[in-house]
Parts: C-alpha cells; sequence; structure tokens
C-alpha cells in the first residue's frame, strides 16, 4: 500500500468542475488583479473568522512582513517569537532589519510557552515592538496570558496563523486572537490556492487601512505614495480558487479532525501510546490539524522504514531558528532553547489530509508498529 503525505489530487477531483468554471470566468474576464474575487474572498474569510478585515496578499510571508509594517516595526526593533516554525516568522522580522528575539516552546503544545516570555520580558523588555505567537500544526497558541503580557508592555501581538485557519481558542477563532493576523494559502496549507497567496486580518480599521495601502507600494491613490511599501497582490485566479475551496473548508476540518482521533485510538488499541507522543490539544482549543505531529524515538530511523513501506512522511522543523546559519550573528547558541531542539529531533509528521482512508491509517499505525516491536 502507498500512502501519500498529503494528496492535493484528491482534494482536486471533487472540486474540478467548479473550480474550472470560476478559473474560465476570470479569463474571460481579463481582470486578474485585485477584482471582485478578492474583495469577495476578503468579505468572506473576515466573516469566517469573525474578523471586521481581510486583506489579500501575495504569500503567507507578505502577510506576516505586512503586518510588521503596518504595526509600525523598523530596524533595530526586537520582535519575539518562536525558534520551533517555518523560516519565514523570523525572516521577516530580518528582512525590516528589525531583530528576532526567541523565547522557547511548550513541550507539549509546541507553541510559545507563555511562562518563558514573562520571564524574558521581566528580564529585559526595552525595544520589544511586537510578539509573534505562531499557531502550530493547527492549534492556538495560548493567547490570554500572552496578550495579558502585551497589554503590560505595551506591545503590539500578530498571529502567524499560517497553518491554523479555522482553529478556535476559548470559542474565537483564530485570526481575531490578536492585533494582526497572518494567513497562508500555500497549496499544503488546509485552505490553499494553487500557487502562493496570503491574508492579514485585524479588527483594526487603521492597521487595515496601512496593509492595504502597504500592499500596493505604500499608495492609496494610483502613482501618489504615502510611504515605501511592497508589490504583494493576491490574484484573481486564486482568489476565485480559494473561494470555491472555502465553502469546503469545514467539512474538511472535521474530516481532518476525524482523521486525528482515529489516530488517538489505532495508536491505543496497538498499546504505542509509550513509543509514539500522540498529538496534545490544549483545553478550550479546537485544532485543524494541519499536521497530525507524534514525537517518537529513532526518528530518523522510522521515516526511513516508513518510506520503505510507502508511506509519506515529514519533519517540521528538522533544525530550530536560533541555530540556523543565517542567524549566527544573534549570538545564539546550541542549547538555548532545550525544548525546541529537543522537539525538532523528535516530532514527525503523518497523513493527515481529510481523504484519507481508515485503512490507509491502519497500516501507517502497523507499520509503526512493526517498526517498534523489532520486526523491520
Amino acid at each position: 500500500m502507498k500512502v501519500q503525505l498529503l494528496d492535493l489530487a484528491a482534494q482536486y477531483r471533487k472540486i474540478r468542475k467548479e473550480v474550472l468554471k470560476e478559473v474560465q470566468k476570470v479569463c474571460d474576464s481579463q481582470h486578474y488583479v485585485l477584482g471582485k474575487n478578492v474583495a469577495g474572498l476578503e468579505a468572506e474569510v473576515s466573516r469566517y473568522c469573525g474578523s471586521k478585515y481581510a486583506i489579500g496578499v501575495a504569500s503567507g510571508t507578505d502577510a506576516i512582513l505586512l503586518a510588521l509594517m503596518a504595526a509600525g516595526v523598523k530596524a533595530g526593533d526586537k520582535v519575539i517569537t518562536t525558534p520551533f516554525t517555518f523560516f519565514a516568522t523570523a525572516g521577516s522580522i530580518a528582512r525590516l532589519e528589525a531583530v528576532p528575539v526567541f523565547v522557547d516552546i511548550h513541550p507539549l503544545t509546541y507553541n510559545i510557552d507563555p511562562e518563558s516570555l514573562e520571564a524574558l520580558l521581566k528580564k529585559d523588555s526595552k525595544g520589544v515592538k511586537a510578539i509573534i505567537p505562531v499557531h502550530l500544526y493547527g492549534q492556538c497558541a495560548d493567547m490570554d496570558p500572552i496578550n495579558k503580557l502585551a497589554r503590560k508592555y505595551r506591545i503590539k501581538v500578530i498571529e502567524d496563523a499560517a497553518q491554523s485557519i479555522g482553529a478556535a481558542y476559548k470559542g474565537k477563532m483564530s485570526g481575531v486572537l490578536a492585533d494582526l493576523a497572518c494567513f497562508s494559502f500555500y497549496p499544503t496549507k488546509n485552505l490553499g490556492c494553487f500557487g502562493d497567496g496570503g491574508m492579514v486580518t485585524t479588527n483594526d480599521q487603521k492597521l487595515a487601512d496601512r496593509v492595504r495601502m502597504l500592499r500596493v507600494h505604500g499608495s492609496r491613490v494610483r502613482y501618489y505614495h504615502d510611504e515605501v511599501g511592497i508589490n504583494s497582490r493576491l490574484d484573481e485566479i486564486q482568489a476565485a480558487v480559494l473561494r470555491i475551496k472555502l465553502s469546503h473548508l469545514e467539512e474538511w476540518t472535521i474530516g481532518r479532525i476525524n482523521n486525528a482521533a482515529r489516530y488517538d485510538r489505532f495508536f491505543e488499541k496497538a498499546g504505542l501510546t509509550s513509543k509514539v507522543g500522540l498529538p496534545f490539544i490544549q483545553e478550550g482549543n479546537r485544532s485543524v490539524y494541519n499536521q497530525y505531529v507524534v514525537r517518537v524515538s529513532k526518528r530518523d530511523a522510522l521515516r526511513a522504514h516508513l518510506a520503505d513501506a510507502g508511506i509519506g512522511s515529514e519533519i517540521y522543523y528538522p533544525l530550530p531558528l536560533h541555530i540556523q546559519k543565517c542567524f549566527k550573528g544573534l549570538g545564539y547558541r546550541k542549547g538555548d532553547f532545550p525544548v525546541s531542539e529537543k522537539a525538532a529531533r523528535e516530532v514527525l509528521a503523518l497523513p493527515i489530509y481529510p481523504e484519507l482512508k481508515e485503512s490507509e491509517q491502519k497500516y501507517v499505525v502497523s507499520s509503526i508498529k512493526e517498526f517498534y516491536s523489532g520486526r523491520a
């Protein structure tokens, strides 16, 4: 049996006619940039998340960059985030010549540990302009204590919600849990387009207006520029695709949640929970399982075994940001964030997409059991 890490073709087959019809309309209109589909998607995402404003941009990375710019982050400012995330989180900070400041993660949720954040701010909050908590793997960070600290120290909070559209924290959706939030529509995301795309959401009109202005070279009136912005516009074809997919998102999310629950049962039934650390979902959270990530010993050998069995897997992420070569100048060293470093050695993402069959999940679990029973 072959089990792919992600099967985008299976999803596409179900919506192919809908998508091609809307793409054809865009092609016939010859209107490709900031048209009715972008405006429509912005309104629909705003309603879905419960935000007052949503602004389509060219990618998830640009969403973070524009949110930082809108929040007033400039060269020399400090921005606190996690070292256990995709590169774009800290890369966007560095692109503005601001300084990424890392804080370790909670050992169970993989998200920023509020206690570590509080200790860092108590020690030195000077120059800190923003905090970027990452809702990793589809679960929201513990936002109440983070926002409380931000208010105390007068710091902006920007959600990196690239993996968490549809996730909820204490009854509120990701996208409305901070001053600004940033979504990615990269094809592998729960809501993915046919290339790159992103969205910034906020309840603050001034911040929304700044993001809209900054995404078109800092211009409110064509050819008149208030600031130096960037060119980051979500195109009409991607927006048309995303509008179709958004109408299916809740169904797909339930599929992921059900698949995650089934994995949990299969691992428990197989007697593997002493070998395989299952995902921990914080009370009051709804995870959308952008990834189903387990913690295992002999991770790399297990991954090789799964590959031999025809099972796809992935490591998110093998090297924490504080020890990446490009951030050497920040002065961090191996051992500075032990929880993140341990996670990077042990995490493994298994197939979790909505179209995954029960028989395929059983095969994944039985292959892992085979490895740990010594029969591999």
